[in-house]
């Protein structure tokens, strides 16, 4: 705690064996990400398979967690073809991939898997906090036809417009993003606890102070979840891609004042023509709800959005039965008037409960018909079988 950095993961909480169990096959491997398809577990699947893409700031498997609180195995029950990215950890070797790397090696490509294992429907797309961020840039750059390979996004506390960012602007002005190349300039990468020091200052009443009141003061031993394991197995950022990150979007606001270039042409979120769901936690310090509610403001198609209780990872991982969580939702359709976030709240009564059954649903009624379950096909590498889930990229340290 002193150093700065969490505990490392304990062995209740082994990856593979207590986490990030859902069965499932590797399916293709590049150097930048492995693409898990997950094992059917009904009869009849819906036709549409679902790609997730999780932000490589984490480890993929807070969204595969102890199987009570998993929302693969939660999907996967619900009759949909599940797939999931898992980012490579990257080292020093890696310090020149950029953005436009886990755009179209990363998310472009895990998609062309996809139609290709899956072809003639659509996909649904998912995409969680930086994730979600790429999700978006993906989808405004697709135009006409191309944009018919999707069938939706989803957004869980993923920003779009960065000029309300919140707390962490505290940390991100000209003078620390200036500092920050430089240091990862000789390392190569942003190591993970020169990000966890920020963001624990960010809540320090609860990350920092009660940490140590209960422990040094009280003598109170911790007790470990799985989140809490899954927060310490922590990953690095590549140079290039973490400064075109911080000076790109965070600083100048590129994507939502029209100004970034995918291979060399200006994108506006405003080409995005499939329905969104978005989803914003009240409590998040990393992508704070308001910030995260300006999709409706960036976008001209339907837009269903989410409030739930929580922060920018618990308020995600809530679970069907998880006690105290409730949830605000409305969808804004073509002619509905604008309201601000604060008029949007008030207008809505909260709901008792979980949001994954709402999100189960709109997924439903933006699907068609079901077909057999389709059991995932082992990929090859090299001529080699690829893994079971949940690979072996998550397991780099």
């Amino acid at each position: 705690l002193m150093s700065g950095m969490p505990p490392p993961p304990p062995a209740d909480f082994v990856v593979g064996q207590d986490v990030a169990v859902t069965p499932g096959n590797v399916v293709y491997r590049n150097g930048l990400m492995e693409l898990i398809q997950y094992t059917p577990a009904t009869t009849e699947v819906y036709a549409e398979p679902v790609l997730i893409t999780p932000a490589w700031i984490m480890k993929y498997y807070i969204l595969d967690l102890s199987p009570e609180n998993s929302l693969v195995r939660y999907l996967v029950a619900q009759g949909h073809t599940v797939f999931m990215i898992s980012w490579v950890n990257p080292g020093e070797d890696d310090r020149d991939i950029g953005l436009a790397d886990y755009l179209d090696r990363g998310f472009y490509r895990a998609l062309s898997v996809v139609r290709r294992l899956i072809p003639d429907v659509p996909v649904h797309t998912v995409g969680y906090c930086l994730g979600g961020t790429l999700l978006a840039i993906a989808l405004a750059a697709l135009r006409g036809e191309a944009q018919r390979q999707v069938a939706s996004m989803t957004l869980f506390a993923a920003q779009t417009d960065f000029s309300e960012a919140g707390e962490l602007m505290l940390f991100i002005d000209p003078a620390q993003v200036a500092y920050l190349d430089d240091v990862m300039w000789d390392q190569g990468y942003l190591d993970p606890k020169q990000m966890v020091a920020a963001f624990q200052l960010l809540r320090a009443n609860d990350l920092i102070w009660s940490r140590m009141t209960r422990s040094y003061l009280l003598g109170r031993e911790e007790t470990i979840t799985d989140l809490m394991a899954w927060n310490a197995d922590s990953t690095r950022l590549p140079f290039r891609m973490h400064s075109e990150y911080l000076h790109r979007l965070f600083l100048a606001n590129d994507l939502a004042e029209g100004r970034y270039r995918v291979d060399d042409q200006p994108i506006a979120l405003t080409d995005i023509h499939v329905p969104v769901f978005a989803v914003g936690t009240e409590t998040d310090h990393v992508a704070p709800w308001r910030s995260v509610y300006k999709i409706k403001l960036l976008t001209d198609t339907a837009v269903t959005f989410v409030l739930t209780n929580g922060g920018h990872n618990a308020g995600v991982i809530s679970e069907p039965g998880h006690p105290h969580r409730h949830f605000r939702i409305g969808t804004r359709t073509e002619g509905d008037p604008y309201l601000d976030p604060d008029e949007w709240q008030a207008s809505l009564a909260p709901v008792d409960g979980s949001w994954w059954p709402a999100w189960a649903e709109w997924l439903a009624r933006h699907s068609g018909a079901t077909v057999p379950a389709r059991p995932p096909e082992r990929g090859r590498d090299r001529g080699t079988s690829l893994p079971d889930a949940p690979g072996t990229y998550v397991h780099m340290s």
